[in-house]
């Protein structure tokens, strides 16, 4: 099956010291290597791993990358130009307009 021109949402809530930020990250770098567009949405205790250097690399290389404005406002995280942060109306239209949808609790 071509994955190329397919899209994929992840929906990360955890932490980034915890196994599944780094299970997303994966999933989200293999997705890239098969070129499928992946657009992540960092929620939660994931927000405070918006600038990691892994997560940010992913960036470099086609990750579209998206934080929770308000959760990072509820942790006093600045609001920086490592994501765009965005409200959960994101999220919908992620999961309407994606092939596929994963969330790493």
């Amino acid at each position: 099956m071509a994955l190329s021109g397919k899209k994929l949402g992840i929906l990360v809530s955890v932490a980034p010291d915890a196994p599944n930020f780094h299970h997303a990250l994966g999933a989200a770098g293999a997705a890239i290597d098969a070129g499928v567009v992946v657009y992540l949405y960092c929620i939660d205790e994931a927000v405070r791993g918006v600038g990691h250097p892994d997560l940010q690399a992913l960036r470099g290389r086609g990750l579209i990358l998206y934080a929770c404005a308000y959760g990072a406002h509820r942790r006093e995280i600045p609001l920086t130009d490592h994501a765009t942060f965005a409200g959960l109306t994101v999220v919908n239209d992620l999961m309407a307009a994606t092939d596929r949808f994963l969330s790493f609790n």
